[in-house]
């Protein structure tokens, strides 16, 4: 059981809770908190007009609201913010973003009862996920539409998917043996005005990411065998040239899965190239430079889930102060960012797989690895699909923090976009997973037809777990199967244990 406090959660637990359903409860200090805030709240709204507890919103903003039609109000936001369109985003995301929500009105900075908060904790714990389109967020207030869409099945209404069958969101709570709950003054603002989803696919993509970089070190690996190519630009001291941190790893990692080979070894002497082409000897350089990206990222996250993201915020000294904490700008040049280096893995992929097929360049093997050279084709449309992915990345990673379109009446008039930042990078992610096992089917099938020459150990473990699902060379066959399967291998951590358990440890 997660607790829940607030201002420690990290990237880890909501991916556990988003992928993997953790359960989840308010810690005591969190209900104490929103206890202390609400109470604020309550002593405020019999006063002069405040912002989200007796006025309008947005635009609307001086409009101020009678007492007895604030809770109508609240219920009035959702529903008219609910206004998304599109297919409906992942249930892993709706999950992170739910999970984010309930841990900023943990803080104690929105005015929300604790009973808000722990609605959305037993939605989750029950396996309820609302459905959230797509389409409706600008970064800025925040996710808007999506958080509304999620707040809405909250209040019964709406749609949600329920142990795997789309139901209404009334009847789902009911099985649950829940109640739909009834918003009070603020509480319409708070489940609705916070930078949740952006952060929580952030979370997700930083994770995926992680894997991605090393599951690419490994394959590059590998297909340096492929090529006959060299190891010795991956050294240490020539590393130590040029301290950029993610680069050492990724040399490091290199050096790790090469150790020993005797396909590398075979070619030290006597060979008349002088050096590998920029996609093998630069390989460091360009993962090492991602990982960087990602550390970077990573920071920005960590530090988002360390925040109060709501307007206006309420102040343990009694003040209600608007705020821009909402803007999802650093969250959205964070993911723009990782996009771009994410999709560099893709296009340097794609070029080492281009050279292993070419048999001007792949140094003895067969055209496209094929069997019966004329009659088999081998693995040349693998690399036409990988192709159309690094194409299709170029352009996802052109940001989407670089625009913005003035809404509400010119009173939010500049938005971060970040929503859609987030969503291309997660199909950059897709993208580059497929592209990495399209490499991979085709450097596995490249160190094979280099027997009776062997592999070094660590490479030769990822050639066997490769075997378990994609047969060997031969003749052509349906291939598309056999890259689902490896692509399907790359979504776990199979390679990474399988490494380890065999003393070869890559970050």
């Amino acid at each position: 059981m997660l607790q829940l406090d607030g201002p420690t959660v990290t990237i880890d637990e909501v991916v556990a809770v988003a992928r993997h359903r953790q359960a989840v409860e308010l810690t005591a200090g969190a209900v104490d908190r929103m206890t202390a805030s609400r109470a604020i709240v309550d002593r405020l709204a019999e006063g002069e007009p405040r912002y989200g507890i007796s006025t309008g919103f947005g635009a609307l903003a001086a409009v101020s609201i009678p007492k007895e039609r604030r809770r109508a109000l609240q219920a009035a936001l959702v529903r008219s913010h609910a206004a998304g369109m599109g297919d409906p985003v992942e249930d892993e995301v709706v999950r992170a973003m739910m999970l984010l929500r309930a841990r900023t009105l943990a803080l104690g900075y929105s005015g929300a009862r604790p009973e808000v908060a722990q609605a959305m904790l037993s939605a989750l714990n029950a396996d309820i996920t609302p459905i959230v389109p797509e389409y409706g967020s600008l970064g800025a207030s925040g996710d808007l539409a999506p958080l509304a869409h999620s707040a809405l099945a909250l209040l019964g209404e709406g749609e949600v998917i329920h142990n795997g069958e789309r139901k209404s969101a009334n009847d789902a709570l009911a099985q649950a043996g829940l109640e739909p709950i009834t918003l009070v003054e603020k509480e319409g603002l708070a489940v609705t005005n916070g930078t949740d989803g952006i952060l929580g696919m952030l979370c997700l993509a930083i994770v995926d990411c992680q894997r991605l970089v090393g599951q690419a070190d490994m394959i590059a690996a590998l297909t340096v065998e492929a090529l006959l190519a060299t190891d010795a630009a991956f050294a240490d001291d020539l590393q130590q040239l040029r301290p950029q941190p993610g680069q050492a790893v990724s040399a490091a990692n290199l050096r790790a899965m090469l150790a020993d080979s005797p396909i590398v070894a075979s070619h030290k002497t006597d060979d008349p190239r002088v050096q590998d082409a920029y996609s093998i000897r630069c390989t460091p350089s360009v993962h090492g430079a991602v990982r960087d990206t990602l550390d970077h990222t990573r920071r920005v996250a960590e530090n988002e889930l360390r925040s109060a993201i709501d307007n206006p915020m309420v102040l343990p000294d009694g003040r209600v102060e608007s705020c821009g904490n909402f803007h999802g700008a650093p969250l959205g040049f964070a993911a723009d960012f990782l996009a771009i280096a994410m999709a560099e893995i893709g296009s340097l992929s794609e070029r080492r797989m281009d050279r292993v097929l070419d048999r001007t360049r792949n140094h003895g093997l067969a055209p496209f690895l094929a069997d019966e050279v004329g009659v088999d084709s081998g693995l040349m449309i693998g690399h036409y699909t990988a192709a159309a992915m690094a194409s299709d990345n170029k352009r996802l990673a052109h940001p989407s923090s670089t625009d913005s379109l003035p809404t509400s009446g010119m009173q939010e008039d500049h938005v971060s976009m970040a929503w859609n930042g987030a969503r291309k990078l997660r199909r950059i992610i897709d993208n580059v997973r497929r592209i990495l096992a399209v490499e991979l089917v085709i450097a596995a099938r490249g160190v094979d037809l280099r027997s009776p020459l062997q592999p070094a150990a660590a490479t030769a473990e990822v050639l066997q777990l490769v075997r378990r699902v994609a047969d060997g060379p031969g003749p052509d066959r349906y291939l598309s199967p056999d890259l689902v399967r490896v692509e399907d291998l790359l979504r776990t951590d199979t390679l990474h244990e399988h490494l380890q358990a065999i003393g070869v440890q890559v970050a």
